[in-house]
C-alpha cells in the first residue's frame, strides 16, 4: 500500500494516464477530491471531515477519490494542465497530498489556487514550519521515527544516534529494513537522514536552489557508500520492502526487530493492534529522522474551486486539527497555539521543537535515481 511516496517523475506519471479514476464530469457544489495516501487517511476524510464539512456547508459535497498512487495524482494534475490550455472541465478540484511544483511549470501555468492570497480565515494559524510554497495548505505533518520490537530489545538498549543505529544493524544482522525511497516516506527519510549523518547533520545544506549535478554528486556519493555498507546487514541479507505499510507488517510479524516508521502511522497500528502493545518508538537524538507535512492544493480550474478553498480554511480548523492528532496521530498543520490546552499537554512529548525538513524537486530525482543505481542496482523501480 502506498504512503506518501516521493513523487515520481513526470514521464512516469504520464505512463499511469490510461489507468486514471473513472469519474463523471463535475456537478455544481461537488468537490472532486482526490489522493495518493494511504487507507488510514482516506478513512480520516471519509470518517471525519467529510460528515462535518458536509453538515456545516449543505448544498456541499465531496466526491472522495482514490487516485492509488502519487503518480496518479500527477497523471490527473496532467489532464487538468491540458484542460487549462483548452478551457475544458478538470474533473478535479482538491488534491489532498500534492506538491504543487508538479507537474513542471504547474504554478507558471496559473494551475494552482495561491493560497496565500486566497483570503482564507484560517490562514495565519499555520504553522511557519510547515509552510512550503505559497499554493498549499499544510494540514496534517508526521515525522519518522525508529519502532521497534521491546520483547527483543530493551528500551534502554534503544539507538538514540544515527551512528548507534548502524552499530545496532551490523550487530543484528537481519533484523532491520526500509522501504525503497520512493515507494514510502518512512523509507525515504531513512535515507536522507543517511545523507545528512555524511554531511555534517545540517539540514540548512540542502535548498531547493542549491542543487546541482555537481554538488549532488559530492554530497550524495558518500551516503551511497553508507548504505551500501548496511545493506548486507539488512533483512534478507538485503531487501526492501514497497512501502511503508509492508514494514509494519514485518515487524508485527517479528520478521524484524526495528524499522523506520512514521509517526502518525505507528501510533495508529499500536491503538488498533495491528502493531503489539509492546512496540516502542524512540527519535535519534542528535539529529531526528526528517519528516514533514501533507499539503492540499486547489485547482485554479477546478468547477468547485470556491466550495474547495472552503474546504481548505475548513481543515485549519481546531475541532479538525485536533481530530488530526486524536485519530489520526498525526502533528497538526497549524501552531500549537491553537491546539487545545488539554491536547498540548497530552501530546507535550512529541511536540518537535523542529522537523528536518528534505528538499524535493531535483534533489528528490537525484536521489531515488542515486539509490537505485549506487545501492540497490538489482532491484527493479518498476516493481
Amino acid at each position: 500500500m502506498k504512503r506518501r511516496a516521493f513523487m515520481l517523475s513526470t514521464g512516469i506519471a504520464a505512463a499511469g494516464l490510461a489507468l486514471l479514476p473513472q469519474i463523471a464530469s463535475a456537478e455544481e457544489g461537488r468537490i472532486d477530491w482526490y489522493t495518493g495516501s494511504d487507507q488510514n487517511v482516506m478513512d480520516f476524510w471519509t470518517n471525519i471531515i467529510q460528515p462535518q464539512f458536509e453538515a456545516a456547508n449543505p448544498g456541499i459535497t465531496l466526491n472522495l477519490v482514490d487516485a492509488g498512487d502519487n503518480a496518479g495524482i500527477i497523471a490527473i494534475a496532467e489532464r487538468a494542465t491540458a484542460a487549462l490550455a483548452s478551457g475544458a472541465d478538470p474533473q478535479s478540484d482538491y488534491f489532498e497530498n500534492h506538491d504543487p511544483r508538479l507537474p513542471a511549470g504547474a504554478i507558471e501555468n496559473g494551475l494552482y489556487v495561491n493560497i496565500k492570497e486566497a483570503g482564507l480565515s484560517n490562514y495565519d494559524k499555520i504553522n511557519p514550519l510547515a509552510i512550503d510554497t505559497d499554493y498549499s495548505v499544510p494540514y496534517r505533518g508526521s515525522q519518522v521515527l525508529l519502532a521497534y520490537d521491546t520483547t527483543k530489545l530493551d528500551p534502554a538498549d534503544a539507538p538514540k544516534t544515527f551512528a548507534d543505529l548502524v552499530a545496532w544493524i551490523k550487530a543484528n544482522p537481519g533484523e532491520f529494513i526500509y522501504n525503497r525511497p520512493d515507494k514510502g516516506g518512512s523509507g525515504g527519510n531513512f535515507v536522507r537522514r543517511a545523507i545528512y549523518e555524511v554531511n555534517g547533520n545540517d539540514p540548512a545544506a540542502f535548498t531547493v536552489d542549491n542543487f546541482t549535478d555537481e554538488s549532488s554528486e559530492t554530497m550524495l556519493e558518500p551516503a551511497w557508500a553508507l548504505l551500501q555498507d548496511l545493506a548486507p546487514s539488512l533483512f534478507d541479507g538485503g531487501s526492501y520492502t514497497s512501502g511503508n505499510t509492508q514494514s509494519i507488517q514485518l515487524l508485527s510479524q517479528s520478521a524484524v526487530t526495528m524499522i523506520p516508521a512514521w509517526s502518525d502511522q505507528a501510533l495508529q497500528a499500536i491503538s488498533t493492534g495491528v502493531l503489539p502493545e509492546t512496540t516502542g518508538l524512540v527519535q535519534l537524538s542528535d539529529l531526528g529522522l526528517p519528516g514533514g507535512f501533507s499539503r492540499s492544493v486547489i485547482l485554479a480550474n477546478g468547477t468547485n474551486r470556491d466550495a474547495a478553498l472552503k474546504l481548505a480554511d475548513f481543515i485549519l480548523t481546531e475541532d479538525i486539527q485536533s481530530a488530526v492528532l486524536t485519530e489520526l496521530g498525526g502533528f497538526p498543520g497549524v501552531s500549537w497555539d491553537y491546539v487545545s490546552p488539554e491536547l498540548r499537554e497530552k501530546f507535550a512529548d512529541v511536540i518537535p521543537a523542529s522537523i528536518p525538513v528534505f528538499p524535493g524537486g531535483d534533489w528528490e530525482v537525484a536521489i531515488n535515481d542515486g539509490w537505485y543505481r549506487n545501492v540497490a542496482p538489482n532491484v527493479d523501480r518498476s516493481q
